[in-house]
C-alpha cells in the first residue's frame, strides 16, 4: 500500500509536467490560429520553422499577405479588400513599377506604360476646330465643290494652309507620270528610302525589287511610303530634281498656297490649303492611271523576296454605295487624319477636301454627312460657309 503510495507520487511530477506542455501547446496553437495574418507574416522572419514541415505550412499561410504585393489571385484580392474597408487605419499599399499575379495557373505580368497624349495638329494649334458647322464635322478643314463648275458646296476654313500628309502623293505621281519614264522598269528600295523624319515602318524591305508602275499602284492605293521614297529617287536628276518638280507642277496648277519638301508627305512641310487641293485632284483625275490605281480595293506585288498583299486605306472603297472616281487618305501627327475624293453625289460629280480630321474613322464619317447632306438637296438651298473670316482671306 505505501509503495503504490509512493509510485503515485513519483509519477505525479512526470504526469503535471506532461499535462503543462500539452496546455502550453494548445494555447500556442490557438494563438496562431487567432493571430491575424500580418502580424504572422511579420514574426517568420524573426523566428523561421525548425522543420520542413513547419517551414512548408509557414510559407503557405504567410504567402497571401506577405507577397500579395507581388503575386495576388483574384481570392487574396478579394480578402484584402475586405480587410481593409473594415480597417480603418489600413496602411495604402506602396505602388510598384510592375505587378504580377495567378490566372489559371499561368503567371502574368503587368507593366505600367506611362501614358503621353498626342501633341495638338496644326489646325487644333490655330483653332481650326473652334469654328462650328452645320453638319457638325470632326474636320478642322472641309470643302466641297462641284466638279464641273468648281461652285463651292461647302466650305470651312479652306484657306487655312496646313500640313497635308500622304495627299502629297497625288502630286508625286503626276511627275512620275508626266516624266515619261518606263512603267516596266524595275525599281530597288535601299537605305536611302527609309522614314528618317517619322522613324515609320515599312512592309517594303530594303532590296526589294519592283517595277515603276507596281511601286505607283502601291504608293496610291496603300499609301506605302517606300514606294513613293523610291520612285523619286529613281527620278532623272534624284531626289532633288523630283522635289522641284513636284513644286513646279503645283505652280503651275495656280496652287500659290502649295509647297512640297519630300514625296512621301512624312514631312510636316509639305503644306497646302484645301483650295489648292481641290486644284490638284482635278488635275490628277485627269490620269487614268492615277484614277484606277488610287480606287483598287486590293493589290499583290513580288518583290523579289516575297508576296505582299496590300489593301486600300480608304474604307469607303469597299462600300458600293459610294461612287468614288480618286481618292487618297493621308496621317501625320501635325496634319490629323486627311481625305481627299472625287465622287458622284446625287448625279453631281464632286471633289471633296477633308483636312485635320480628329479620330482614325471620322473624315470617313464626315464624308458620309457631306453625301448625306447633298443627297438631301442641301447644296442647292444654300452652300455652307464656316471660316474665321468667311468675306475675306479665311484663316
Amino acid at each position: 500500500m505505501k509503495s503504490d503510495k509512493l509510485l503515485s507520487f513519483k509519477l505525479m511530477p512526470g504526469a503535471v509536467v506532461s499535462t503543462a506542455l500539452s496546455v502550453a501547446v494548445s494555447v500556442a496553437i490557438s494563438a496562431t490560429i487567432a493571430m491575424p495574418a500580418s502580424a504572422f507574416a511579420a514574426t517568420q522572419d524573426a523566428a523561421p520553422a525548425k522543420t520542413a514541415k513547419a517551414k512548408k505550412v509557414t510559407k503557405k499561410v504567410a504567402k497571401p499577405a506577405a507577397t500579395a504585393p507581388a503575386k495576388v489571385s483574384h481570392k487574396s484580392v478579394k480578402g484584402a479588400r475586405t480587410v481593409a474597408a473594415n480597417d480603418a487605419d489600413a496602411r495604402p499599399v506602396a505602388k510598384k513599377k510592375r505587378v504580377s499575379y495567378t490566372m489559371n495557373g499561368h503567371r502574368q505580368v503587368v507593366r505600367r506604360v506611362a501614358y503621353e497624349p498626342r501633341q495638338p495638329t496644326v489646325g487644333q494649334a490655330f483653332g481650326l476646330h473652334e469654328a462650328q458647322d452645320a453638319l457638325m464635322l470632326r474636320s478642322g478643314v472641309a470643302y466641297v465643290v462641284d466638279q464641273n463648275t468648281l461652285e463651292p458646296l461647302f466650305d470651312k476654313n479652306s484657306h487655312a494652309v496646313v500640313p497635308i500628309a500622304s495627299i502629297s502623293k497625288l502630286m508625286t505621281a503626276m511627275v512620275v507620270l508626266d516624266s515619261k519614264a518606263p512603267m516596266t522598269e524595275q525599281i530597288e528600295v535601299t537605305d536611302e528610302d527609309r522614314d528618317f523624319d517619322k522613324n515609320t515602318g515599312s512592309r517594303l524591305s530594303v532590296g526589294s525589287v519592283l517595277s515603276r508602275e507596281d511601286m505607283l499602284h502601291i504608293a496610291l492605293m496603300a499609301s506605302e511610303n517606300r514606294a513613293a521614297a523610291a520612285l523619286s529617287r529613281y527620278y532623272p536628276g534624284g531626289r532633288p530634281a523630283f522635289i522641284a518638280a513636284m513644286n513646279a507642277k503645283a505652280k503651275q496648277l495656280g496652287m500659290t498656297d502649295t509647297h512640297f519638301e519630300n514625296s512621301t508627305g512624312l514631312s510636316s512641310q509639305n503644306v497646302s490649303s484645301a483650295r489648292d487641293l481641290v486644284k490638284m485632284v482635278n488635275a490628277a483625275y485627269q490620269y487614268p492611271m492615277i484614277r484606277q490605281f488610287s480606287t483598287d480595293h486590293s493589290y499583290t506585288v513580288f518583290t523579289g523576296k516575297r508576296t505582299i498583299a496590300y489593301n486600300s486605306t480608304n474604307a469607303l472603297i469597299r462600300n458600293p454605295s459610294w461612287d468614288i472616281g480618286l481618292q487618297k487618305t493621308g496621317f501625320i501627327n501635325e496634319a490629323g487624319e486627311c481625305l481627299v475624293m472625287q465622287a458622284t453625289i446625287h448625279d453631281r460629280p464632286v471633289i471633296m477636301v477633308l483636312l485635320d480630321s480628329s479620330g482614325k474613322y471620322s473624315r470617313f464619317a464626315d464624308a458620309t454627312r457631306v453625301r448625306a447632306w447633298l443627297d438631301n438637296g442641301g447644296a442647292d438651298q444654300q452652300p455652307r460657309i464656316t471660316s474665321a473670316d468667311a468675306g475675306g482671306a479665311g484663316t
